[in-house]
């Protein structure tokens, strides 16, 4: 398969999805068929490089694509969106990452084929790395890593969030740090099959309740002794995460976009029957949210170009991701005003797609320290 024959299968699922949109919204769970057919859609293929019979390139070819299928996914379905959004984000940290340097160069290049096959095979990839009271830093971890005992396995500990895709993820990546070192390190673990009793190191705290993304099953857990690989360029996670971040905020950021696209369309359909008879408020604020999502579409042109042209990626990937964040929430208050008080209706999608857009501020990097990288970046500090 090509890029273009896997958004054409993306876009075919996604409008099935749409045509299911009341009882989708409805749901508090995912539903395995629905990642079966974004795997029969060649979607897994994201995750792995062209070289290992995947669709990656490059960041700089591959990121405007991906995030193209996942913005055409979310006007069907923003939960099952926002899931798979994990899947090529969580490889992008061994595709978009530097050729790893001797000694390490060569277990690297093995990691990256197994999680190829892996991937290639079926499986979906997520993320449980989000602690409490880490401020969303996957740099503050608490959780600890220890050696088994038995070559470089690794067993870790400690209280989780966020786990989005549990249940469905065979695999999932996590931060910990490892005895002895000063630095956290990069994990990933084997979810297939694990009972979330404690049973076997993993211990459900808490399924996801959330009035937003309501069925991304992002549960909380806990590891106790769990086992673990780690990444076979240890020491490198701060360089890792740096390479990757402006990819995974185009990602994260398409999604949102989707949404807000998706509401706009769906409000404009229902206002051509009554332009006649809205007010001037109602016209002012009809106006204003499409000169927002206007502006929310330029961000993001902004963001893939940046990445595209090799210039101020992790800056301008950040400031985009932020401002669509607010201008979707912004979107979806101003169609509320003018559609009117029935959107807080269950009933109404807009109710939430309000809730569903407002997760872009508080994916990574969540408000307080995306907006303390932001200053950090500002020319205000440059010496």
């Amino acid at each position: 398969m090509d890029e273009r024959q896997v958004l054409g299968n993306v876009r075919e699922v996604a409008d099935d999805f749409a045509r299911q949109r009341k009882e989708r919204q409805g749901r508090r769970h995912l539903e395995r068929a629905d990642f079966d057919r974004l795997a029969e859609a060649g979607f897994l293929h994201t995750g792995v490089s062209k070289r290992h019979g995947g669709l990656w390139k490059s960041m700089r070819e591959s990121t405007r694509p991906v995030c193209e299928m996942l913005r055409t996914l979310a006007g069907g379905d923003s939960s099952v969106a926002l899931v798979a959004t994990m899947h090529p984000a969580v490889l992008a940290f061994w595709l978009a990452s530097p050729e790893a340097r001797p000694p390490y160069a060569a277990a690297w290049q093995q990691q990256i084929a197994e999680l190829s096959e892996s991937t290639l095979a079926g499986a979906w990839w997520g993320t449980i790395t989000s602690e409490p009271g880490s401020g969303g830093d996957i740099a503050k971890t608490k959780a600890t890593a220890r050696r088994d005992g038995r070559g470089d396995d690794y067993r870790i500990s400690g209280a989780k969030h966020f786990g989005s895709g549990s249940g469905i993820a065979s695999f999932m990546i996590t931060t910990a740090l490892p005895d002895g070192e000063a630095e956290p390190d990069l994990f990933y673990m084997d979810m297939r099959g694990v009972p979330w009793d404690g049973s076997c190191g993993l211990t459900l705290l808490a399924e996801w309740d959330g009035q937003g993304m309501a069925a991304t099953q992002s549960h909380a857990m806990r590891l106790e002794d769990y086992p673990a690989i780690r990444c076979a360029w240890p020491g490198h996670f701060r360089a890792l995460a740096e390479a990757v971040g402006p990819y995974i905020n185009c990602a994260f950021t398409a999604v949102i976009l989707g949404i807000v696209e998706t509401a706009v369309a769906t409000a404009q359909q229902q206002l051509r029957s009554r332009r006649e008879t809205l007010g001037s408020y109602e016209r002012v604020e009809w106006s204003r949210a499409e000169l927002e999502a206007w502006l929310a579409r330029q961000a993001y042109e902004g963001m893939l170009r940046g990445i595209e042209e090799g210039r101020d990626e992790a800056a301008g990937a950040l400031r985009g991701k932020t401002a669509v964040a607010e201008l979707a929430e912004s979107v979806l208050s101003r169609i509320s005003r003018v559609l009117g008080g029935g959107t807080f209706s269950r009933r109404s999608p807009f109710a939430f797609w309000y809730e569903d857009v407002r997760a872009l501020g508080f994916l990574r990097p969540p408000w307080g320290l995306a907006f303390t990288k932001l200053f950090e970046a500002s020319p205000v500090n440059a010496d």
